[in-house]
C-alpha cells in the first residue's frame, strides 16, 4: 500500500479541512494544528505531539531556543478529534491569518507532521 506524503484540499464554509480516509487511522486519537516555523501551519497526530514534540519543549526553563520553540509551537495550538462522519477538523481563523490560508490548503508530509500551506 502506496503511503501518501501529499494532498490538497478546499475548506468548507466552516473552515473544516477533510483528511483523506487513508490517514484518518493515524488521526484517530486526535490532530493538533500550531503555527510552524515560517508562515505555514503544523498538522501534527497526537501521539507524534505527546511522544515526540512535547519531550522536545521541555528542558532548561532558562535556555531561550527552548522558550521560543514553545512560544512558536503553543502560541494558537489547537487539539480535536476528527469528526466521525467525513474524518474533518476546524481550523481556526486565526491560523488560517497566520499562514495566509483562504479556502485551498497543500498538506505535505514533513517526517512526522504535515506542513499546511496556502496553494
Amino acid at each position: 500500500m502506496a503511503i501518501t506524503d501529499y494532498f490538497e484540499r478546499k475548506l468548507d464554509d466552516k473552515r473544516r479541512l477533510t483528511i483523506p480516509s487513508e490517514l484518518r487511522e493515524e488521526f484517530s486519537h486526535g490532530a493538533i494544528v500550531t503555527r510552524g516555523f515560517k508562515n505555514y501551519l503544523h498538522l501534527y497526530t497526537l501521539s507524534v505531539w505527546n511522544e515526540l514534540v512535547e519531550p522536545a519543549l521541555t528542558g532548561n526553563i532558562l535556555d531561550e531556543n527552548i522558550a521560543d520553540l514553545n512560544v512558536k509551537l503553543r502560541t494558537g495550538k489547537t487539539e480535536q478529534n476528527l469528526d466521525d462522519k467525513q474524518g474533518r477538523i476546524v481550523i481556526e481563523q486565526h491560523l488560517l491569518d497566520y499562514a495566509s490560508i483562504d479556502k485551498n490548503i497543500v498538506a505535505v508530509r514533513a517526517g512526522k507532521y504535515w506542513r499546511l500551506t496556502a496553494s
